[in-house]
């Protein structure tokens, strides 16, 4: 019936899906052997019934069509077999239905043959026997065939590295995740992630259109729910199957109780035929073990729905991330970017797998309800009297803890803010020693965090403990108005045990509901961030109008145009007109904060239009004034993403001054570059940027100010090679911004900024004929510009020998460590060049890739973890535990003992005193559930505590090679969602595994009080849990670990895109890096995958373990049915009920545990890397004022960047007087190492590093100086105007990096925070490279004034300033190669002279 009446809709559901044709397969052959078999055998037997028993076919018709029957439906099912080959169905749920089917009902008569041939004997009827046994075997033999794959469709053979094997796997072995074990054997010899499924079937989750979907979102403006509705329309229907089967598995859950209540019933019947028994028994174990299977299905569905929206999401925010406006962006700082990727995206994801609970719960306790009032009548009302009570007061809790939360979370926002500015500004901070200052801002932030914490940890134990305790409260509640009413009403063993299988169900959707309640909450609370970010403003497609290029005509056009960093800001640049003809040189000049940056912006259509017109023809190539510069190699920082041509390649690296660079890098332009370009000087990070700008090809090149970082000569080389007349861009158009008074002459327009607004513009002459403000300004520095820059006629003659000494910014510190031996998965892009010499692999790799650690969880974890909350705690929490669980032993078996009392006239004799035990001992095991988890909690933050300050002072106290060399993305994975893990998910994980094991030793002890015999059956099946148990333990922790190792490039590459935003837009490479994004999600998703799939592999595993117990309890109680009492039944087969849920639960809390204590590993890796000396040395204080004199003297010393590498400074031997002027030149700015390790000097440096907070704390973080003293300072460094005219003055907000004050003006906050010092030691390292001649002049007089009397030592590149010097040292090679007076340096006609002549000072 089943088949004939499911047929056409089933070949309807063929006819739509077609997967391709499969080829005849051994498996597909086999099946129609087998079924022609089967057909045959009705054929034959239609034959000999018409034959031998021809005379009953008269009164017996039935027995002549059945055999037809069959026979017709087997080759229908034939039919099937072919026609699913056909349409590419490689295993069939509907068949093996079918097959189910037909074995089941085949048991009947199975049955009845049996006994019959042994009543009668075999040879009475011997063919018939024959013939149905046969028939009988084929049927099984159908059925186990169903059970396997077919092979793919032709044509569809799978390429794949590691294709996922549940492609391959089979109906059953689907639902019983079998596909899934030889991963998990794997896993237990140890995984890599070459081993790893590449292909998960949660991977098609990109949303189709996100660029639509983002324009959609914005114009919508209702923020988190359309993000809502979207993903529901794509994600839906497959979310909805799993629907269906959760309703399945509910079904199921409510008939075990009611087959409880008849076994029970058989129990009590004296007569009841044995076989009622065991079919009660094993109907049970079957229900139980599709209860299973159901719910694991549908919880493997959420799972993969929630992958999918997490997958999507992050993909949205990471394209919005790249459109977004600088108001907007300015908002959200990058730490807040990448908590929406972390945080938010996982809270959708837990979303997706609690959400049906919030409907279904509701349904399920009304349920319950329902079959209570059967057996108890109306006092099961007082059952939803106690859950009434129950839930406002875990709703009034939930909000409670939801406000705390979201405190808690702005206080973790700001501490990873704050450490991520830490992590970029580590250089500074070492240099100042500040180290201290910022650690106390941080562990502030994370007290506030922790208190939170902990007042959401004590109100969640008040939560827990009446949930806890809510079977017993439900239970005295409904039991003592049972017995009250009437003293007639008499509690035996169906009723109580009955109720109490119902009311341990109820407790599933009473837990359940608040916690999807609050994760509901919780993802509002998500969904509105996301949506507010995802909804933010972006830069306006019409700011800049795009143009093809045309061969005549203006290739910038700016009309009239007054542009604004934010919508509502004051206008940055007012009354813009400018037209660019092509292929001409555009200098813009300008004082420090004029708009020069700005205007460049404009043209990139960055800034906020608000009136006039902006035209750029043809592509555009952009150098920011600050060098961004991509975690990669240096050929990939400079081809950025397009081919490589080798010959163009060589030529753009000679015009830019790279090659004698690359002879210094160990592995030449295949050395990785570290985050933000660590390992480069700043004059090499200017020329990284600057060749990848060049080698684009592009039509209109917008230059900001790339030559502020190079040595004179090597600006000037660069100019002539590549921005000049004679350059390599000579025939595009080039807008340069400078500071170099030199290039004027050859620009064909210059344009002159004061406060946003053009004042001057015209050719060199022009503006000198008109003497204005320019040609006064020119006048003034021309002589000393003149002398700096020399005659071009020298440099005309320049070769590459001629400089090679001096061009080599950085040498040995290049030499990044061969002693990271890993392969870097962060670099994913392949290299396709054959040509390329090989390189060792571990040659020029710096940063290490954070490792995957193999095997499961090392004991010393565990250790360290406790040893941080101490023995004192511990003990006492292990025997509150035992306490608890006994209470609830002794109440458990109270009521059986109650439900075993005998009835005397109808009623049973003091029920009120048993009542008032059962109460108490109830009571007393509520009050130690809180104990324990109140407990528990704050061991946790104990230790989370200790755990955090132990891993700040590991980072802060690590030396500068070890930032080099380690990701920040890596470091800010360990404050974030390590920190995270151990605050909140080990404690979580430890309270449940303590609860449930010893819940399992009380069901243990209460089966074996039943049925003795029962432990034959549990032993060994507790040594086939253990074994099961132990596999997974280990593959699962080891893809956490891989999980954990592969999210971090996520947010590296998170962060780099977010600060380099600008750029990528300039260059029009958006798709490729939403690619890179993309490419690093699905690499993490294929870890995160197999995770979830190990963990139902597990649980339906080990449900069945857990039937086996049912079966057990069950099974051995109908044996004894003589010697036992029903109460005692009730009690031992009710518990074991609760077996399986227990099993799962330990395992997994147990997984949560070890996976989270994986965190405390990953915290601890920093604990031994090399440290600096202690910040303190006791009893050697030394005085406040320290150093007072200037006097510095070095013996031969030298000195090495890491272990391991070659000396940086060899052989130094050098004295320095008090009030010394000494200038180091070129070469190799080597001295600036000898002085990282004098911490209390004054340093300036030229990355100019700012912290988000306000200027004030930027000059001084300790508060030690007075306003007076602050602002005398900002008036040295000639910032008091600027200051003062802003709305806060000190208090001015500075934003994250300092990124809302020019690059001149961040230079200037660092001299003066340098003034603001007074010490008796200035060092400054390029301080000026990035202001205007005129400011620069005012420093120089400046410093020769107010450090009069102490020791400077400069290195700088503006020869012209420092001839007035007492000394010069010119370094080559890490070697001292000159030492004295400039006058005596140049009558010696040696290197200086040589440097002096090409900048035309002699």
């Amino acid at each position: 019936i089943y088949l004939w009446l499911l047929v056409p809709f089933y070949c309807l559901h063929l006819y739509c899906h077609d997967r391709g044709r499969i080829q005849m397969s051994c498996l597909c052959t086999a099946k129609m052997v087998l079924g022609f078999l089967l057909a045959s055998f009705g054929f034959v037997e239609f034959f000999y019934i018409l034959l031998e028993r021809s005379q009953e076919i008269q009164q017996h018709m039935v027995f002549l069509l059945s055999p037809i029957i069959r026979s017709m439906t087997v080759i229908l099912a034939l039919c099937i077999i072919q026609l699913e080959r056909i349409r590419g169905c490689r295993s069939s749920v509907f068949l093996f239905l079918f097959w189910v089917l037909a074995v089941v009902c085949s048991l009947v008569p199975l049955r009845a043959k049996i006994q019959l041939a042994m009543d009668e004997g075999i040879a009475s009827d011997i063919v018939r026997y024959l013939a149905f046994f046969s028939y009988f075997t084929i049927q099984l033999a159908q059925l186990f065939l169903c059970c396997f794959a077919d092979q793919p469709p032709e044509g569809k053979a799978i390429l794949e590295k590691n294709p996922c094997p549940v492609k391959d796997a089979s109906f059953l072995s689907k639902i019983l995740f079998w596909w899934f074990t030889g991963l998990v054997v794997k896993g237990y010899q140890l995984v890599t992630f070459d081993s790893l499924i590449t292909s998960g079937v949660a991977m098609g989750s990109r949303l189709q259109d996100q660029a639509q979907l983002l324009r959609k979102l914005q114009k919508e403006q209702i923020s988190g729910f359309f993000l809502l509705r979207t993903l529901a329309r794509n994600f839906g229907p497959y979310f909805l199957t799993g629907t269906l089967c959760i309703i399945f598995h509910d079904a199921f859950m409510f008939a075990i109780p009611q087959v409880l209540s008849l076994l029970l019933g058989f129990m009590r019947d004296e007569d009841a035929p044995l076989w009622k028994g065991y079919f009660y028994a094993t109907l049970m174990f079957l229900l139980s073990c599709l209860q299973s299977l159901f719910n694991h299905q549908y919880m493997y569905t959420c799972f993969t729905v929630g992958m999918r929206v997490k997958t999507a999401v992050m993909g949205l925010v990471y394209r919005k991330s790249l459109v977004i406006n600088s108001s907007a962006r300015r908002t959200c700082t990058v730490g807040e970017i990448v908590n929406l990727v972390s945080a938010d995206t996982q809270k959708l994801m837990d979303f997706v797998v609690y959400f049906n609970a919030v409907w279904l719960a509701p349904i399920e306790i009304a349920l319950c309800l329902f079959f209570l009032w059967q057996h108890l009548g109306p006092s099961a009302l007082a059952g939803i009297a106690t859950v009434i009570l129950i839930f406002p007061l875990n709703g009034f809790i939930a909000k409670k803890r939801s406000k705390l939360q979201e405190i808690q979370m702005k206080f973790m926002d700001g501490r990873i803010r704050l450490m991520n500015e830490i992590l970029n500004g580590i250089k500074i901070l070492k240099f100042y020693a500040w180290e201290k200052a910022f650690l106390e801002q941080v562990l502030g932030y994370r007290e506030k965090e922790l208190k939170a914490l902990k007042k959401s940890q004590i109100l969640y134990s008040i939560s827990i403990a009446s949930f806890n305790s809510s079977s017993f409260l439900i239970a005295f509640a409904m039991f003592g108005v049972y017995v009250g009413l009437d003293d007639r009403n008499v509690l035996d063993a169906q009723k109580v045990f009955v109720s109490m299988a119902l009311i341990n169900i109820l407790k599933t959707p009473l837990s359940q509901l608040p916690f999807a309640i609050s994760t509901t909450m919780q993802a509002v609370v998500s969904l509105r961030r996301l949506g507010k970010y995802l909804c933010s403003e972006e830069l306006k497609v019409d700011n800049v109008s795009k143009a093809p290029l045309s061969s005549d005509g203006d290739d910038v056009v700016l009309e009239n145009g007054t542009f604004s960093w934010s919508a509502e800001g004051a206008p940055c640049l007012k009354r813009i007109n400018i037209r660019v003809p092509r292929g001409s040189l555009v200098a813009v000049v300008g004082h420090v904060g004029s708009g020069k940056s700005s205007l460049l912006s404009a043209m990139l259509g960055e800034t906020e239009k608000r009136s006039g017109q902006v035209s750029v023809k043809g592509s555009v190539a952009y150098v920011p004034q600050q060098a961004w510069i991509q975690n990669a190699t240096v050929q990939d920082n400079i081809i950025f993403g397009r081919e490589k041509l080798k010959t163009w390649y060589h030529r753009v690296l000679e015009a830019c001054a790279l090659l004698p660079d690359l002879d210094i890098l160990p592995a030449g332009d295949a050395t990785e570059i570290g985050e933000k370009g660590l390992n480069l000087s700043g004059g090499q990070k200017q020329r990284v940027s600057l060749a990848r700008a060049v080698y684009r090809k592009a039509d209109v090149y917008l230059l900001d100010d790339p030559l502020s970082a190079v040595d004179a000569h090597v600006g000037q080389h660069i100019f002539d090679k590549v921005i000049g007349p004679k350059g390599v861009l000579r025939d595009k158009t080039r807008i340069l911004v400078t500071h170099g008074m030199s290039f004027l002459p050859q620009a064909d327009l210059i344009l002159v900024l004061v406060d946003g607004e053009i004042t001057e513009s015209g050719s060199y002459q022009e503006l000198l004929s008109r003497h204005g403000a320019f040609a006064d300004f020119i006048h003034t520095f021309a002589s000393t510009e003149r002398k700096e820059t020399g005659s071009r006629r020298s440099n005309a003659r320049l070769s590459m020998v001629d400089f090679m000494p001096f061009s080599r910014d950085l040498s040995q510190e290049q030499l990044i460590g061969g002693d990271t031996t890993n392969t870097n998965l962060q670099n994913m892009e392949p290299v396709s060049e054959t040509d390329q010499e090989q390189v060792p692999e571990d040659l020029g790799k710096l940063t290490e890739v954070d490792k995957a650690r193999t095997g499961r969880v090392r004991l010393e974890m565990y250790k360290k973890y406790f040893k941080t909350i101490g023995l004192a705690i511990i003990i006492p929490i292990v025997f509150l535990y035992a306490f608890q669980q006994g209470a609830s032993l002794a109440y458990n078996y109270w009521l059986s003992m109650w439900a075993d009392d005998p009835v005397v006239n109808g009623t049973q004799i003091d029920a009120d005193l048993k009542l008032t035990v059962f109460g108490a001992l109830g009571f007393v095991q509520g009050v130690a559930i809180f104990g324990t988890t109140v407990a528990i909690s704050i061991c946790g933050i104990i230790a989370s505590r200790q755990l955090h300050m132990d891993l700040l002072i590991n980072v802060l106290r690590s030396p500068m090679s070890f930032f080099e060399c380690t990701p920040s993305g890596n470091l800010l994975n360990r404050f974030a969602k390590e920190i995270d893990a151990i605050d909140c998910m080990v404690p979580e994980g430890l309270k449940m595994m303590l609860s449930y094991v010893f819940k399992l030793m009380e069901v243990c002890i209460i089966v074996m009080m039943a049925t003795p015999f029962a432990i034959v059956i549990i032993l060994p099946l507790a040594f086939l849990y253990a074994f099961v148990q132990s596999f997974y333990v280990a593959t699962s922790c080891q893809l956490r670990r891989l999980e954990a190792v592969s999210r971090s490039p996520i947010y590296t590459h998170f962060n780099e895109t977010v600060q380099g935003a600008s750029v990528i837009r300039a260059f029009g490479e958006q798709s490729r890096f939403i690619l890179q994004a993309n490419q690093r999600v699905d690499f993490n998703q294929t870890s995160y995958f197999p995770r979830f799939v190990a963990t139902r592999w597990l649980a339906v595993n080990l449900e069945f373990v857990g039937n086996g117990v049912v079966l057990a309890a069950a099974i051995l109680s109908v044996m004894g049915k003589s010697t036992l009492s029903p109460g005692i039944v009730g009690l031992a087969v009710s518990h074991s009920l609760q077996v399986t849920g227990i099993l799962s639960w330990i395992v997994r809390s147990w997984t949560d545990v070890e996976n989270n204590i994986v965190s405390v590993e990953r915290v601890n890796e920093y604990a031994d890397t090399a440290k600096e000396a202690s910040w303190c040395i006791e009893g050697s204080s030394l005085p406040q004022a320290w150093p007072q004199k200037g006097t510095i003297e070095f013996q031969d010393y030298g000195l090495q960047y890491r272990k391991g590498l070659e000396l940086a400074l060899k052989g130094i031997t050098l004295n320095i007087q008090e009030r010394e002027k000494v200038i180091h030149l070129v070469g190799h700015k080597k001295i600036f190492a000898i002085f990282t390790s004098l911490k209390q000097l004054k340093l300036d440096l030229w990355d100019p590093v700012l912290f988000s907070g306000s200027l004030r704390m930027n000059l001084d973080p300790f508060d030690t100086y007075t306003d007076e003293e602050v602002w005398s300072s900002l008036e040295l460094a000639h910032l008091k105007n600027f200051v003062s005219n802003l709305p806060d003055k000190l208090n001015y907000e500075c934003s994250e990096g300092g990124e809302n004050l020019s690059l001149g003006q961040r230079q200037l906050v660092c001299l003066a925070r340098a003034l603001l010092r007074k010490t008796k030691i200035l060092v400054l390292d390029e301080a000026t490279a990035a202001v205007d001649l005129e400011t620069d002049t005012l420093i120089q007089s400046t410093i020769r004034t107010q450090f009069e009397d102490c020791t400077v030592l400069t290195i700088a590149h503006r020869l012209n300033t420092i001839m007035d010097y007492t000394r010069v040292i010119v370094m080559d090679r890490g070697h001292i190669s000159e030492m004295d007076s400039p006058a005596n340096l140049i009558s010696q006609r040696g290197q200086f002279y040589r440097m002096c002549r090409e900048a035309g000072l002699v």
